[in-house]
């Protein structure tokens, strides 16, 4: 694809070997990177994203998958960003993709941006899909999938589904894993800056982890 060409050889064009290094190791060597800081890979990408020059939205699914299985994680990032710009055109069928996001490559640098940009602005879209697709992931034992359920209403504010919410947390609460009690802790505080007297109230009428207690907590008086 012609996209992904050019992309490759501008990131090629602009990589630092003594950065990428440097990334690698900072993401415990899970990904090689091409050594692009994020202001000089935004730099490279922005005329690829214009709305002008974005590819029809029928090649956007099979765009994104063969970014994702580049091995560079500067791929990954730009495939993030398309899916980003394509955000007012979701279609149904895409979250089969954005779950393909999720579970391939998995790790907090992606699934955040995709939980509460990518998969936040989907549920928008299509609010019937919320519960049948939380309720998958919750179920799923897959971390990844659990945290998405979790962070998919970080940004939504005075929209966020209260009810739906507090289901995640109670049904994830008690996790031994380190990224779920996290994410809890952080989903609370980011809509505490919303309603603080339900996330008070919340928090005071559950036995949360240490650090999602500790986290939610934060900016709380």
């Amino acid at each position: 694809m012609t996209l992904i060409t050019d992309i490759q050889k501008k990131f090629q064009a602009y990589a630092n070997a003594g950065i990428a290094a440097q990334q690698t190791e900072y993401m415990r060597f899970l990904f090689p990177y091409h050594g692009l800081k994020a202001p000089v890979r935004q730099g490279v990408q922005k005329p690829f994203l214009r709305k002008e020059n974005l590819p029809p939205k029928s090649e956007f699914d099979a765009l994104v998958r063969d970014l994702w299985e580049k091995p560079q994680r500067e791929f990954q990032y730009f495939g993030l960003d398309l899916a980003i710009a394509f955000r007012k055109h979701y279609e149904k069928k895409d979250i089969a993709l954005f779950e393909h996001m999720i579970v391939t490559k998995s790790w907090w640098d992606t699934v955040d941006m995709i939980a509460s940009k990518v998969v936040g602005g989907y549920f928008l879209l299509y609010p019937e899909e919320r519960v049948p697709y939380i309720n998958k992931w919750i179920a799923s034992n897959n971390m990844w999938l659990q945290r998405t359920a979790i962070l998919f209403q970080l940004k939504y504010k005075e929209k966020t589904d209260t009810f739906l919410f507090s289901k995640v947390i109670h049904a994830l609460n008690g996790s031994d894993e380190f990224f779920i009690n996290k994410a809890i802790g952080w989903a609370l505080r980011e809509f505490g800056k919303s309603n603080p007297a339900w996330v008070l109230d919340f928090v005071a009428k559950t036995s949360l982890d240490p650090l999602s207690h500790s986290e939610a907590l934060k900016r709380l008086k």
